[in-house]
């Protein structure tokens, strides 16, 4: 049983929203550093404006009535309040308190105001027992403060505005939040079904059931993954077909020997054989199929060593042209017996380092094949060739050839061109997948060019000795 919180769509659910919770707090707490500095910003820029536009109406001199009252009649139509300080007299008058600028600036301010800059203030004032925002601009007469004008906010109404914003903020993030989460839910269901499609066919093709498909519904990643399982799935498929084919190969193979072999040795137990002829007859024949049996095991035990371990070789320096000759020896009787021609071109300068067991196992694996596949009053024609940095071995023949839609698969494991189940057609579709292995392993590369009833052309490519050595 898997718990939900250790599903990958949980997983994946709870980092979307955790992610947007997180940035709706970011977002949150950034706007509220901003909005509070900026407005508080502005409103001391524009509380700096108001009292430069009063205070340029000041001509001078002791601080008029006329222009007292103009002042009051704008603090009457502005939302700040503003007043002009010049003595504790005049200024008790509007005030409900003793006061004068010496009371309401300190003496860095005054330096300020002297030298005609404006002072801004924000926080707790002691006079108004408020928290405000407020800005001071000096009325100078010849150097001389004739008075101040002071217009100030109450933070209180800014905090008033704040909390309107919050809550209209907050609610806007809830709705937010809420379709978010409906949103990430089903859009992650659509994101995973394709990946729980995958993970269902993998659970069906564990069981044996490789036909099944995984639907593309994209281009990105989970489709291309949906795609490599596809072909994963295929591959397994046909894989699973060679070795069933293989097997089924291998018992006719096995079958068909065992039964000469049990056949022929029952007839000479019984006394069925009457002459020295005869049994002698037999015993070639159980000799013969004795012969396939071992080839046909051999075959098995290298594919076997090649795939299951480190498959080492004994490397010596081979001359070529005449390892091909001495190999060849062994061939002339069925090639005279088959009435085949035999053409040899040989470069005799090639020197190979390579393990000669495993390539007169290559030879052989080849030129059985030429053979086989030749009918008589064919020919065979056998060239080596060196190159700078390596040498190139074309076996040619003039056989049935290769159709051409097998011929990419000619070399895989357990494939066979021949699908008859003739003992004497074909091997086991082991001999060429060796052969490209043991080749391989020798640093070199095997190519097969063929055309149906026209011959086949095998090209064994391995590099020279001094080649082979500098790598």
């Amino acid at each position: 049983m898997i718990y939900k919180w250790r599903t990958l769509s949980f997983k994946l659910w709870l980092t979307i929203i955790s992610a947007i919770i997180l940035s709706v707090l970011f977002a949150y707490s950034l706007s509220q550093y901003y909005y509070k500095n900026l407005y508080v910003e502005k409103l001391k820029t524009d509380l700096v404006n108001e009292a430069s536009l009063l205070g340029a109406d000041y001509s001078g001199g002791e601080i008029s009535a006329d222009f007292k009252q103009k002042v009051e009649w704008f603090n009457s139509k502005n939302d700040s309040e503003v007043f002009v300080v010049n003595n504790p007299r005049e200024l008790s008058a509007c005030l409900p308190f003793e006061i004068n600028y010496d009371t309401l600036i300190s003496e860095e301010e005054r330096q300020m105001l002297l030298d005609g800059k404006a002072v801004e203030k924000e926080g707790y004032e002691k006079r108004f027992e408020k928290n405000i925002v407020a800005a001071i601009i000096p009325l100078i007469d010849e150097n001389r403060l004739e008075g101040i004008i002071y217009t100030y906010i109450p933070v209180d109404s800014i905090t008033v505005l704040f909390k309107e914003f919050a809550a209209k903020w907050l609610a806007a993030v809830l709705l937010f939040l809420i379709v978010a989460i409906l949103f990430t839910t089903k859009w992650l269901k659509k994101l995973v079904r394709p990946i729980k499609e995958i993970e269902t066919a993998a659970h069906r093709v564990s069981e044996g059931d490789y036909d099944i498909q995984v639907e593309v519904r994209s281009q990105d990643e989970i489709g291309k993954l949906a795609i490599a399982f596809n072909d994963m799935a295929n591959s397994i498929h046909l894989e699973e077909e060679r070795k069933k084919e293989f097997l089924e190969n291998v018992a006719h193979e096995l079958r068909t020997p065992l039964s000469y072999v049990k056949g022929y040795t029952q007839a000479i137990l019984d006394g069925v054989v009457k002459n020295d002829g005869e049994q002698r007859k037999y015993l070639q024949l159980i000799s013969r199929e004795a012969l396939r049996l071992q080839r046909l095991v051999g075959d098995l035990m290298d594919l076997s060593k090649m795939e299951s371990a480190p498959f080492l070789l004994n490397k010596t320096p081979i001359a070529y042209a005449q390892f091909i000759e001495d190999v060849l020896v062994k061939y002339e009787p069925i090639i005279k017996e088959k009435q085949l021609g035999l053409k040899l071109d040989l470069d005799p300068d090639p020197i190979i380092f390579g393990d000669e067991g495993r390539m007169e196992q290559i030879l052989h694996n080849i030129l059985d094949n030429a053979i086989q596949y030749t009918d008589s009053g064919g020919a065979i024609h056998i060239t080596l060739i060196q190159h700078k940095d390596d040498c190139e071995l074309l076996v040619t023949d003039t056989g049935n050839g290769i159709p051409e839609a097998d011929l990419p698969y000619i070399m895989n494991r357990f494939y066979r061109v021949n699908k008859a189940r003739s003992r004497f057609d074909g091997g086991s579709g082991l001999g060429l997948s060796i052969v490209k292995k043991l080749v391989e392993l020798q640093n070199g590369k095997i190519e097969i060019e063929s055309r149906e009833k026209r011959g086949t052309t095998v090209r064994v490519i391995l590099p020279n000795i001094n080649e082979e050595w500098n790598s």
